[in-house]
């Protein structure tokens, strides 16, 4: 026994010999490396700042992908209902993301706690044009609303119907065919679509907040009320609306 712990003692004492031996060249050898290594990263690191910086795209300029415009109130009425939703407004931001544009919408200074449509239209005031039915802005108790819609928001953006077919009649209304579904759809080659145009779901909203109590098509169900605000500003003639301008 004694013979075996004087061989384990003795292996002992060579390994922590050979461990002392070898490690003052490696210590000698890691500080060079260190600064080697060092001097990589900063030039890695310069370089990338550099190729940064002369991307237009990554250096935080993120208009190049985003087109950003008002909602106006619509002033249609003005001349027998000059109080009608006078602080209404909007503003909207599309941001291209390639297949697709993601539109966000934010409303403000509209009756709290209603209901509105939001059309995507081919111009903004009567008689509109061909539109289709977007989604929906509900606002809260203090008048404010937002959407955000995906799909295709842009110069491409239209409506085509290469002939005639049946369509469901699943809405109408007595004696109103303009607030019907029609049972055939009108052929027509394609028209952009680049205004946008927002109504009260219901007429007897829009008539509290002071204007007409006139029943309009632009709800899912077609009994909703006027448009309040809409795309028609100086910058964006009717043939020339803000979706023109998304070039995906």
């Amino acid at each position: 026994m004694k013979a075996a712990d004087q061989r384990t003692t003795n292996c002992r004492r060579s390994l922590q010999s050979f461990k002392l031996k070898t490690s003052i060249p490696m210590i000698t050898k890691t500080k060079p490396l260190n600064r080697f290594v060092e001097w990589k990263t900063t030039a890695l690191a310069a370089l990338a700042l550099a190729s940064l910086a002369s991307t237009p795209a990554l250096a935080g300029d993120k208009n190049d992908d985003e087109f950003q415009f008002n909602l106006v109130r619509n002033t249609a009425f003005d001349s027998q209902f000059p109080n009608f939703a006078r602080n209404a407004r909007g503003r909207v931001k599309i941001e291209s993301v390639g297949p697709v544009e993601i539109m966000d919408v934010k409303v403000e200074g509209l009756p709290p706690n209603t209901d509105f449509d939001f059309f995507v239209i081919q111009v903004p005031h009567a008689p509109f044009g061909l539109a289709w039915y977007q989604g929906d802005i509900e606002t809260n108790r203090h008048g404010i609303g937002h959407g955000t819609f995906i799909g295709r928001f842009s110069i491409e953006t239209f409506i085509v119907a290469p002939g005639v077919a049946n369509a469901p009649i699943v809405f109408s209304t007595p004696g109103r065919p303009d607030l019907s579904d029609a049972s055939q759809n009108p052929a027509t080659f394609p028209v952009q679509l680049y205004h946008l145009g927002l109504w009260f779901n219901n007429p007897a909203d829009a008539a509290a907040a002071g204007g007409p109590s006139t029943v309009t098509p632009f709800n899912g169900e077609h009994n909703a009320g006027v448009q309040v605000l809409n795309t028609q500003t100086p910058a964006f003639p009717d043939n020339f609306g803000p979706l023109r301008h998304v070039n995906p």
